[in-house]
């Protein structure tokens, strides 16, 4: 027991660890993803943020330590979501051509996804705060936390709500397209970046490129009305 606790001591004071046991996870998640034909609750993801959560949690390890190490694979974020413009840009003849849909659609998406989500917390009784704090849960975090906190929401609980919705909805949106024998890879991608942000693009990607880029808009646009629309309601409200 004492060399295990002497382990432990050692192994929390390097964070740098904690880039290397991120990276060995997901590659590991990865694996398990193929062998199980891509099964979508194995998402790696998904799989390895269950599995990193643990091994916080086991080995007594607070966020703060494991983000001083972790942060250079959070610092390729922002390339990777620029990245995304990419297979936009390819399929940009496409995407210019159902402008339209794609702005009516999503304007529709993101209302229909903050307020049904508020509403029902009304219904079941909630609080303003906890209300305010599903409004932005199909963005990604930082534009949840900042439309949380201006509206009068717990930027944290946004941040864990984002979470849920987008493993929620990177689970259930699949299946769902297959029984309404939707096929078009472009409707897929879009609404899994429309509901599930992130974690939805990272599914669409493995659709194909077109999928993966109008994920991709719908993520960003989702974002940008959420952004400006959200507080205007509320306000108005």
């Amino acid at each position: 027991m004492l060399v295990s606790a002497d382990f432990w001591v050692y192994f929390t004071a390097r964070p740098l660890i904690w880039i290397v046991i991120t990276l060995a996870v997901y590659s590991l998640a990865t694996i398990v993803y193929e062998r199980l034909n891509r099964l979508p609750i194995a998402h790696p993801v998904m799989a390895s943020m269950v599995v990193l959560i643990l091994l916080l949690i086991a080995t007594g390890t607070d966020y703060e330590t494991y983000f001083s190490g972790a942060q250079f694979i959070h610092f390729l974020l922002g390339p990777a979501t620029v990245a995304l413009a990419i297979p936009m840009y390819q399929h940009f003849a496409e995407i210019r051509r159902l402008w339209l849909p794609i702005l009516v659609s999503c304007l529709v998406g993101a209302l229909v996804a903050a307020f049904s989500a508020m509403g029902i917390a009304w219904f079941l009784g909630a609080g303003f705060e906890t209300m305010m704090s599903l409004g932005p849960k199909s963005v990604t975090s930082p534009i949840a936390m900042g439309v949380a906190e201006k509206i009068g929401g717990l930027p944290s609980l946004s941040a864990a709500l984002v979470l849920v919705t987008g493993i929620t909805g990177s689970l259930l949106v699949p299946p769902v397209l297959r029984v309404m024998k939707i096929n078009d890879e472009a409707v897929q991608g879009f609404v899994l970046g429309l509901s599930s942000h992130g974690f939805g693009t990272a599914v669409a990607l493995e659709i194909g490129a077109i999928a993966g880029a109008f994920a991709g808009l719908a993520m960003g646009l989702t974002g940008l009305m959420t952004a400006f629309l959200l507080p205007l309601i509320i306000g108005l409200l």
